[in-house]
């Protein structure tokens, strides 16, 4: 009995391979995004500048009331970028003085790590590290399947800005809860640090200078247990392949 089944058919098997297209159409999408990325980073350190101190506060105070509302959106702003954000904390000292300000710049570094998280997490971990550059093996070393205390560390570590850590922990798949737990605690004593020293530059009184005194106090303390901490897990990691 001749069988029903008819042989495949040319125009079937001529198709093309739908998968394929589709991969190499996400390959590509990903390789311009990396230049894009990277591209824009490059620009952001080397072109852009922040105003002076007294521009800032002028623009900022044009605002009336809500120059409170502009001054965390502006700091989220320059957060997202490999701008550094020291001269942000220290104008909101200068504006808000050393109490305010602190909280207002928390606020705003918090509100930009969160955006830098996110966008990370949207663009994928490839295209991310390279675009982190020469901080990508020490975001990738120490948030590789990271905990809270790890983290930390690299908030308070000396020499590291916030931006690749943001960037990093969301290309790596960091618990978003974790990471805006750590940031929250993480970017306080820097924060208070930098906007008591603009406060005390403007008005030097004595509870500006306790707060200054106090920051920096936090700040020194912290980055000796976070190089403390890097060194005791750097002995554990060797120990561990010394057994291998």
């Amino acid at each position: 009995m001749p069988s029903s089944a008819a042989p495949p058919s040319d125009a079937a098997s001529s198709r093309p391979d739908r998968r394929g297209s589709s991969g190499s159409v996400c390959t590509a999408i990903r390789t311009l995004l990396l230049v894009v990325v990277v591209a824009l980073f490059i620009w952001l350190a080397t072109s852009v500048r922040l105003p002076d101190i007294d521009t800032l506060r002028d623009r900022l105070a044009s605002f009336g009331f809500w120059s409170w509302l502009m001054f965390v959106l502006a700091y989220a702003g320059v957060a997202l970028t490999p701008v550094p954000v020291t001269l942000m904390a220290l104008t909101g000292g200068v504006l808000f003085g050393a109490v305010q300000g602190s909280v207002l710049s928390v606020a705003g570094a918090l509100l930009g790590s969160i955006g830098a998280y996110w966008i990370a997490r949207a663009l994928g971990r490839d295209v991310i590290l390279r675009g982190l550059g020469r901080h990508a093996d020490t975001v990738e070393e120490h948030l590789e399947d990271a905990g809270f205390l790890a983290l930390l560390t690299l908030r308070v570590a000396p020499g590291l800005p916030y931006w690749p850590v943001n960037y990093g922990a969301g290309a790596l798949g960091v618990p978003s809860g974790m990471f805006v737990g750590s940031t929250a605690v993480g970017v306080i004593p820097g924060q208070v640090s930098l906007v008591a020293l603009g406060a005390f530059a403007v008005h030097p009184g004595v509870l500006n200078g306790v707060i200054l005194g106090v920051g920096w106090l936090a700040v020194g303390v912290l980055t000796v247990w976070a190089a403390r901490h890097w060194r005791r897990a750097a002995h554990h990691d060797d120990g561990e392949g010394g057994e291998d």
